[in-house]
């Protein structure tokens, strides 16, 4: 019976008759008087976050929930509730396809800041990882010339900098990048992991909190969907049909990634 308990030992939750505990604090303490950033900050950390913490990790999250249904995690969940599977079915698809190129980008940029930031050496951080890859996760997008949701994110950063909330170390080093590829601007990736970095959330973690902001969006686009009344909804309107390749014939040349909208110079990730 012992060995059978240990085998699930959780600090996370103690589930009893009567008694549901999260982190050690009963739910019925949180119900109510908790919100629900600083509920996922009890669940990953153990401790609740102060009121400036727990602000700029809802501000991350608010501003990950959505990229519109080009983003293929959001178009996925859109075709797959026309399929006849449930909410939960559609959500999950969704998220099953946020991988290292759509919806990794953030923890690969925390990699990034703490590793310049543990050298002391921007430009030479830079320079190795763009020795392997020329784009540099949390840089540049392919839809908008400046990612709106940049500013906002950095700013509540700063601020929070400025007032000792955070130690800015991982903030000063994105804008280093920024600066040494300029004119290529930081992206939703790279202003969510400065935040994540800065309130000290691994980078693995960073994607796990993607993940949580982008199932919002995801809900929302597959409910939306699912009262349209489509069936069998695939990727292409039913009056385009795909190229024939015949056997004889060479494909198209893969291209890289593309720039589509406002054009900016220099390595690009696409965005989110």
């Amino acid at each position: 019976m012992s060995e059978a308990a240990d085998w699930w030992g959780t600090a996370v939750s103690r589930i009893e008759p009567d008694v549901i505990e999260l982190r050690g604090r009963p739910v019925q303490e949180l119900i109510g008087r908790v919100g629900f950033a600083e509920m996922v900050w009890l669940m990953l950390r153990g401790d609740l976050p102060d009121p400036r913490r727990a602000a700029l990790l809802e501000a991350a999250l608010v501003s990950s929930v959505d990229h519109g249904p080009h983003a293929p995690s959001i178009a996925v969940a859109r075709m797959a509730i026309t399929c006849g599977v449930g909410l939960n079915n559609a959500v999950a698809t969704g998220v099953n396809l946020l991988g290292d190129v759509h919806g990794g980008a953030g923890e690969q940029c925390v990699e990034l800041l703490e590793e310049a930031l543990a050298c002391g050496d921007t430009a030479a951080t830079v320079a190795r990882w763009r020795a392997r890859d020329k784009y540099l996760p949390g840089f540049g997008h392919r839809f908008h010339s400046r990612d709106p949701r940049r500013d906002p994110l950095l700013g509540l950063v700063e601020r929070a900098v400025a007032d000792g909330v955070v130690p800015g170390g991982h903030l000063r080093v994105a804008k280093e990048v920024e600066a040494l590829i300029s004119p290529v601007p930081m992206n939703i990736d790279g202003a969510t992991a400065v935040v994540y970095a800065e309130l000290g959330f691994p980078a693995p973690l960073a994607r796990g909190l993607f993940v949580l902001g982008r199932s919002v969006g995801i809900l929302a686009h597959a409910w939306e969907e699912s009262g349209q009344g489509r069936r069998n909804k695939g990727p292409l309107p039913p009056s385009i049909r795909p190229t024939y390749l015949s056997p004889q014939t060479p494909g198209p040349q893969t291209p890289g990634p593309q720039t589509p909208g406002p054009q900016t110079p220099g390595p690009q990730t696409p965005g989110r």
